[in-house]
């Protein structure tokens, strides 16, 4: 099984920076593409972004599109997503996921998740 584990959450401001990490104990984190997700208090989880395993496909929706980065370091058997500029509508519990090798949309595809961590934006 894999086990993942988030960090780097936290309380900024309007405007600020976070840099979140998603690390991998019991299995290699290579083989599998991994996805952040965010939900909000009574909202649907919605995906934030995605890198497959490789690292050479990367997805990034819309709404944080240009100022947040998804990337990752297989030799350190962890994941990041750099997140700039953040907005109140940013503030979400957010988690990261594995699933072999390839992105998927769908959050029930994935097979792993993390325990999540908290980000909140203030105005």
């Amino acid at each position: 099984q894999v086990q993942l584990v988030e960090s780097g959450g936290g309380s900024v401001q309007t405007g600020g920076c976070l840099r979140l990490s998603c690390a991998a104990s019991r299995s290699t984190l290579g083989a599998y593409a991994i996805a952040w997700f965010r939900q909000a208090p009574g909202k649907e989880r919605d995906r934030v972004s995605c890198i497959s395993s490789n690292g050479q496909t990367t997805f990034v929706e819309d709404f944080v599109k240009g100022r947040f980065t998804v990337s990752r370091d297989n030799g350190k058997n962890t994941a990041y997503l750099q997140m700039n500029d953040l907005k109140p509508e940013d503030t979400a519990l957010y988690f990261c996921a594995a699933v072999p090798r390839w992105c998927y949309r769908d959050s029930g595809v994935f097979n792993y998740w993390g325990q999540g961590t908290q980000v909140t934006v203030s105005s």
